[in-house]
């Protein structure tokens, strides 16, 4: 930003300009990081170590092609009907086609809004204050709404597409390499990021737990998956600091300081094409800026945590809440994901399905049909664990 602009709001045109020149000069260093590929695995049927030795360097990889064009189309459909569904506003009670927004029943709205382009925790002590800096927040155009959809919660309800995916055995197979068989499913959203819409979300690492375990590890706090449904770009991307997840508590404020501004020196894009899966260090510096480029993005998280780490670990969560989480909240949590196997094992029976360890021997009590999503799936989010 110049200093004609400096005193003057910053218009989306001025921020995606910026974007594309942080973006330029990062992108060559994000493709010479070589972390990127097919799900490739050996004999033993685990992940080669050339990859996990890639991703425990650099804190992510890229898996390329991990689902096809017919998968995509499914999972864009569902996540479009559900945004079509969405009130107009947090508090309306019909959507955009002045349709009576449904009562599904569920405890945690499925929705979570901000307003365009803007950054809602950065600087704030929200999520347990792990957002120190703020971001730049570009002026919205002024045909733009007041508000934005950002983030749905709870995709293995809302979508049979996503539940499908949960169950994908190559996922599930980087899963069990990276963390043991016996990893723990803890929470799965979906972050929009709509053209000229989209807000950011402030540099942070996502553990808040185990930073002073004495024996923490670059594990310590898990990964996420990231599925891109749609071309992720330089400027619409969640942005790392490569091998920020191996030493420890990073001082984003000094980091952003030092740098000048948002825009993190030796941060890189996750670049990478739809169909395309990221494996993320839940532990690394990262962020997404405000989406002032054409493009959209919209990216299925999901999220696990290595047991060891988990299991009767006492925690505060970003809301406040204090929990433990004993072997009981565990295992209905894995349940789940024994039946998103069973709900892919239906779709995709070509496929060999994943075996998850833990629950070897009680498939048949974990089957996907329509007693499950009403009975097991509906509110299954009130069991997500946080580290």
């Amino acid at each position: 930003m110049t200093v004609a602009t400096a005193h003057r709001p910053l218009s989306p045109i001025d921020h995606e300009r910026a974007m594309k020149d942080y973006g330029r000069r990062a992108e060559a260093r994000a493709y010479a990081l070589g972390n990127r590929g097919p799900i490739r695995t050996g004999a033993d049927g685990r992940l080669l170590p050339e990859i996990l030795d890639s991703y425990w360097t650099h804190g992510f990889y890229v898996f390329q092609g991990v689902i096809g064009a017919e998968e995509i189309a499914e999972l864009r459909a569902d996540i479009d009907d559900v945004l079509s569904h969405a009130p107009v506003a947090p508090d309306a009670t019909v959507d955009r086609q002045g349709r009576p927004t449904p009562a599904h029943g569920i405890i945690k709205p499925p929705y979570r809004w901000a307003k365009p382009l803007s950054d809602p925790v950065g600087g704030t002590d929200r999520n347990n204050g792990r957002h120190p800096a703020a971001m730049l927040q570009p002026e919205p155009a002024k045909d733009a709404p007041d508000w934005t959809v950002e983030l749905l919660d709870g995709n293995l309800y809302l979508s049979d597409a996503c539940l499908r995916l949960y169950g994908h055995p190559g996922l599930l197979t980087v899963a069990a390499s990276i963390l043991g068989d016996d990893f723990v499913p803890y929470n799965e959203v979906t972050f929009v990021k709509e053209p000229g819409l989209g807000p950011s979300v402030a540099w942070h690492q996502d553990g808040t737990t185990h930073w002073t375990a004495p024996d923490w590890d670059q594990g310590a706090h898990g990964f996420n998956f990231m599925t891109q449904l749609y071309p992720s770009t330089a400027a619409n991307c969640v942005w790392v600091l490569p091998g920020s997840h191996k030493h420890g508590k990073a001082d984003i404020k000094r980091l952003v300081a030092e740098s000048g501004s948002d825009r993190i020196e030796g941060a890189v894009p996750m670049l990478c094409d739809a169909g395309d899966t990221i494996v993320t260090n839940r532990q690394l510096v990262h962020g997404s800026f405000a989406n002032s480029s054409p493009d959209r993005r919209i990216t299925l998280n999901e999220g696990f945590f290595p047991r060891k780490r988990v299991l009767n670990v006492t925690t505060r969560r970003l809301t406040g809440a204090v929990e433990t989480y004993d072997q009981a909240r565990i295992d209905a949590r894995t349940r789940i994901l024994q039946i998103a196997i069973d709900a892919r094992r239906q779709r995709f029976p070509q496929e060999r399905s994943f075996v998850y360890k833990p629950l070897a021997g009680h498939e048949d009590e974990n089957r996907w049909n329509e007693t499950t999503r009403a009975t097991v799936m509906k509110n299954y989010n009130q069991l997500d664990m946080f580290i």
